[in-house]
């Protein structure tokens, strides 16, 4: 059962999310947290989210069940959820697709966010969308659904974006990986698109995209041919 929660501000729906699990709360799947500002929300290694007022910031938990597909993957289905949500929003001739393992993109500029951490015996998935606006940043593009028209409406949206995360999630459960690579793949940005992997501060690995293998590892084809599975790591589009 889908329920959503909304709080007018916290520091981060992830962060709230994990203190109920380790206090013994039991946070059921499907149920949403949502924030209408947040103070300290976080992106990959650490970095602080942008608190845009009219978006998309929410936070839930996927029960880790015995049979389930590594729980790595649901950053897969994440990404899918919030690309089928956005699809219909966004006029042709732009189209969303993905960047690994889960950004959404238009026109290479970043649309969303998702952050997956560990908590109990589940798994937190954060989700952020620019629907009003977009932040600034140094190292990216960035955009807004803001940039076709009006913005949608907040809580439409997150009702949205829930109903399809269920989806998915069911899908991922009972039909396992390969059709959710398969249909990631579709999405995603094409086969020889060049790619940066590497953290900040790094020197990056250069390469071109080849597909996901099987576990849904970026399969990225190096200079000399040869093809190097990346499990984690900060992927960018090379200019």
């Amino acid at each position: 059962m889908t329920t959503l929660e909304v709080l007018p501000e916290t520091g981060s729906t992830n962060a709230d999310l994990a203190a109920r699990i380790a206090a013994g709360t039991l946070v059921a799947e499907g149920h949403w947290l949502i924030a209408d500002r947040q103070t300290a929300g976080r992106g990959r290694q650490g970095r602080q989210w942008f608190d845009g007022a009219g978006n998309f910031m929410g936070s839930t938990v996927v029960e880790r069940r015995a049979g389930d597909p590594p729980p790595g993957t649901l950053a897969l289905v994440a990404g899918l959820a919030v690309l089928d949500t956005v699809s219909p929003l966004i006029p042709p001739p732009h189209r969303p697709e993905l960047k690994w393992p889960n950004d959404v993109l238009i026109g290479g500029a970043k649309l969303s966010g998702i952050l997956l951490e560990a908590a109990g015996n589940g798994v937190i998935v954060g989700i952020g969308v620019n629907l009003a606006a977009a932040p600034d940043l140094p190292d990216r593009a960035t955009i807004a659904l803001a940039r076709f028209g009006p913005a949608p409406d907040r809580d439409v949206f997150a009702a949205a974006l829930a109903r399809q995360f269920d989806a998915e999630v069911e899908r991922w459960r009972t039909f396992g990986l390969e059709p959710l690579i398969r249909r990631w793949q579709l999405a995603g940005h094409p086969p020889g698109t060049p790619l940066l992997v590497g953290e900040p501060g790094e020197e990056p690995l250069r390469g071109t995209f080849a597909g996901l293998a099987p576990d849904g590892a970026l399969q990225l084809r190096l200079a000399d041919g040869t093809t190097r599975a990346i499990h984690a790591g900060e992927v960018r589009l090379a200019d």
